[in-house]
């Protein structure tokens, strides 16, 4: 079965140059010039109205003279990575690299923006909504979309629902997936601190462990607890707490005055997220008081769970023939969970890695560029072609009633 008879090789020649053009000029959190000038340049020849809600933030809003709204969502910001893909549209900012594929969520959006114009244009009254394309900063650093929510735009335009993709490399080529409900996790950076008191390693011989003021050993007693505190926990539900950052002492032969750890807490509801935050306050105490020492944790507010509305998925499920089952919600983080907070939304995850041994539907795997390596890689690369399955997808949510 055909799954894109929606699609033209002139919407791929309009996605592999927007995302080319897009990547070639990465920039980072809040300050995106060249972004915004890009995206203004492809929109306002649109029939459109472009604006800026809140800061870095662009806009297009396509009035079909409809009393409701639909909002489709793109990220804009890079990474700090220097890139190493060898490709010919490589990035031409020193140690930025578009390495989470939102160059590709920006293509399709602008893609799906000029189709939604030529609607506009030659078939008035065809479309059920109004269509709002959101471009949005920060999505990796602090979370632009909750100002995005804060700046009123949705309730001015009246959307009652929104959409948006992830390239997603741990999928096969082509797939188009998704699940009601929790889709991926909430993420709270944590940070913690033990102090105790520096001394000579010589002073501490036949000293107990509570008179040892020992920083380290409260650390590692605390790091291999907490293991055993999440493996407890996620026996009722998915959560993790991992610390990828370990810190102690200042010379080889003293008692570590100071330790800090850093780590992430991923959690997919609020009462978890409450009860892990406790546990790990209870336990960090337990460890400190075990080494005569003394700590405190801090948790960032970080990024809600990214949780599909299951009434507008069921929807989409009808549309989407293709859409295929995540099986069980992914402990990664996205920022979109600010708008479904806010609205009515689903979140999809568009394959770009190796095809399945039997093959895609229409699909011809032979030369196909599927994902060199894993998000975030400075070596992420794909054939622009699998955009086109995001924008099929795009063209039917916004035709769907």
């Amino acid at each position: 079965m055909n799954l894109m008879p929606d699609v033209t090789e002139q919407d791929l020649e309009l996605l592999a140059r927007y995302r080319r053009d897009l990547h070639r000029i990465p920039e980072l959190d809040y300050d995106l010039p060249q972004t915004k000038r890009y995206l203004r340049g492809v929109l306002e020849q649109l029939s459109c109205e472009v604006f800026s809600p809140s800061a870095s933030c662009i806009c297009a809003l396509f009035d079909a003279g409809c009393a409701r709204t639909m909002a489709i969502r793109a990220d804009m910001d890079a990474l700090p990575i220097s890139e190493n893909t060898g490709a010919p549209f490589a990035s031409e900012h020193e140690g930025h690299m578009h390495a989470c594929g939102h160059d590709a969520h920006m293509a399709m959006a602008l893609a799906a923006a000029v189709w939604v114009d030529g609607i506009v244009r030659e078939r008035p009254g065809a479309l059920p909504r109004n269509v709002l394309f959101v471009f949005q900063p920060a999505e990796e650093t602090t979370g632009g979309a909750k100002r995005v929510c804060e700046s009123g735009v949705f309730e001015r335009c009246a959307v009652e629902r929104i959409f948006g993709f992830h390239v997603w490399p741990d999928l096969p080529w082509g797939t188009v997936a998704s699940r009601p409900g929790p889709l991926l996790a909430r993420s709270s950076e944590t940070h913690i601190s033990i102090h105790g008191q520096s001394t000579h390693i010589a002073k501490t011989y036949g000293v107990s462990d509570t008179d040892s003021h020992d920083a380290a050993l409260a650390a590692a007693r605390f790091m291999v607890s907490e293991r055993w505190l999440m493996r407890k926990l996620a026996q009722e539900e998915p959560v993790i707490c991992q610390f990828g950052q370990l810190e102690a002492g200042t010379v080889c032969n003293a008692v570590a005055g100071e330790a800090r750890l850093a780590g992430s807490l991923r959690v997919f509801t609020d009462s978890m997220f409450e009860r892990a935050k406790d546990e790990i306050r209870a336990l960090l105490d337990e460890s400190c008081t075990s080494c005569g020492c003394t700590g405190e944790v801090d948790f960032a507010e970080g990024y809600p769970p990214v949780t599909n509305d299951s009434v507008l998925y069921s929807k989409a499920a009808d549309v989407l023939p293709e859409l295929t089952l995540v099986e069980e919600p992914l402990l990664i983080a996205e920022d979109f969970a600010f708008y479904q907070r806010h609205l009515p939304g689903v979140f999809f995850l568009l394959g770009v890695g190796a095809p399945v041994a039997d093959g895609i539907a229409d699909a011809d795997c032979g030369d196909l560029g599927y994902a060199t390596c894993a998000l975030h890689g400075d070596t992420f690369m794909f054939d622009e072609r699998v955009l086109l399955r995001g924008l099929s997808v795009y063209k039917r949510l916004v035709l769907m009633e």
